[in-house]
């Protein structure tokens, strides 16, 4: 009985070993760059489990592949990741992994005359693009830059809605001098680009530091706010509008004393100082004091800015161009 039992434990244990090795199967690879180059030390996963391998010197690989149908995922520092399905029965796999396109590489920026790469960029240079520009919903691209870009520092100067904006480059750096920064608008200096509509601009680049903004001399001492506006671009014709409104109501007001409060904190002034005289002169007797519970008060605050301003903007661009007439056009309303 002892050896039968042995014997039918042994059988179910080798056809659970055989049924283990069934589920996995070894893949062999080799993972190369664009020049057919071995790549070392890329990362190979099967997509949605732990089993990982790493490529040796000449880019070759070894890798345990659970079930039939597998994905296998390749991981390459500078490179694209790339995922590759295989077969059931596949054993061999060459995977040839891309380079990743450098985002700096492709960025340029606005110095001066001229664009460099960001790449090649050495100064204090902060830039923000016509993507982030257009979402903002106001009316002013100052306002729509305003907490984008580190080291500036934009504020309005007063509370109507078609304030200025106060701009300062990395804070003032004059005590009784100007520290507006300078403002280049497609080469020209402005005094200001209150008036240029946000959707109208393609970017905007602040220069920082005195290397970047040597150029300009003296007056880009403040720093230089460089932007330009869209141009026209050969292609089909294409109609755009854009238009967005709002509200704009006083965020908080201040307290403010009632006429009987101001006259009786007056009166104890007056007791203070000992002028009881020109609290009389301009109050009246203490004892009439409770004349000044049924007089009515001017809040000033709510007669200047209790109103809701009410905010309407919108944009109307026309643009399109034929390469082989060397036609472009740009209408914006």
């Amino acid at each position: 009985m002892s050896k039968a039992l042995v014997i039918s434990t042994a059988i179910c244990a080798s056809l659970f070993t055989l049924n283990v090795h069934a589920q996995t199967r070894k893949v062999q690879g080799t993972v190369v760059d664009s020049d057919q180059k071995g790549l070392m030390g890329v990362s190979v996963t099967v997509s949605g489990t732990k089993f990982v391998a790493v490529t040796d010197k000449n880019g070759k690989f070894n890798i345990e592949i659970p079930g039939k149908n597998q994905e296998l995922q390749f991981t390459y520092v500078g490179f694209q990741t790339r995922r590759v399905k295989l077969s059931a029965d596949q054993a061999v796999i060459r995977v040839v992994l891309e380079e990743q396109s450098n985002a700096l590489e492709e960025v340029t920026v606005n110095i001066g005359y001229g664009t460099v790469k960001k790449k090649d960029l050495t100064g204090a240079v902060t830039s923000v693009g016509a993507e982030t520009i257009s979402k903002a919903p106001v009316s002013s691209a100052l306002e729509a830059i305003a907490g984008r870009m580190a080291g500036i520092q934009i504020s309005s100067t007063e509370g109507s809605p078609d304030a200025e904006m106060k701009v300062r480059v990395r804070g003032g750096g004059s005590v009784t001098g100007d520290n507006a920064p300078l403002y280049i608008v497609d080469g020209f200096p402005m005094s200001s680009i209150s008036d240029i509509a946000p959707a109208d601009i393609e970017s905007i680049d602040v220069l920082k530091d005195a290397s970047s903004a040597a150029i300009y001399g003296s007056r880009g001492a403040n720093g230089v706010v460089i932007v330009t506006t869209k141009s026209a671009k050969s292609g089909k014709t294409s109609i755009s509008y854009n238009a967005f409104g709002g509200i704009r109501n006083l965020a908080k007001k201040l307290d403010v004393l009632s006429p009987y409060d101001y006259v009786t904190w007056q009166y104890e002034q007056a007791l203070l100082q000992n002028k009881l005289d020109t609290y009389v002169k301009y109050f009246g007797n203490f004892q009439d004091i409770d004349l000044y519970k049924d007089v009515p008060s001017n809040d000033w605050q709510e007669l200047i800015f209790g109103r809701t301003g009410n905010t309407f903007n919108q944009n109307f661009n026309l643009s399109g161009g034929v390469i082989r007439r060397n036609i472009q056009f740009l209408i914006p309303l």
